[in-house]
């Protein structure tokens, strides 16, 4: 049963070891593609190497859903409220899959905290 959609800043906490990734639970927890590519690529400017990075998330046995045309569309809708605050698309795309799935999200990213879309918001640190 899924529980809550990790933003990327969750996953890269918990990876890296950095505060707050002992608040990050993975029972349950989903990730969209995009923020998929997004923790892959930190893990890259990190020095990893592709297949170490993918490594490294595999073993966190993620369920990762696909970033859908409706998702494409309610992250398109998205922007308008959580322009203000800065979030990023791969931000809004885990709030469109977030509110797709009806499940609550866990970040790092206080600035998350500023827009009301209809998800609960769960800060890891």
């Amino acid at each position: 049963m899924n529980k809550a959609v990790l933003d990327s800043s969750a996953v890269l906490a918990l990876l890296r070891q950095e505060p707050g990734g002992e608040n990050v639970d993975l029972d349950g927890a989903v990730m969209s593609t995009v923020n998929e590519s997004e923790v892959l690529l930190k893990l890259l400017d990190d020095g990893a190497s592709l297949a170490q990075a993918k490594t490294r998330l595999e073993r966190l046995s993620l369920a990762i859903f696909d970033f859908c045309e409706a998702d494409a569309a309610e992250t398109a809708m998205l922007r308008k409220p959580t322009k203000e605050a800065g979030l990023s698309l791969g931000d809004r795309a885990c709030l469109a899959l977030a509110r797709r799935l009806a499940l609550p999200v866990l970040t790092g990213d206080r600035d998350w905290l500023r827009v009301s879309v209809g998800v609960d918001v769960r800060m890891i640190r």
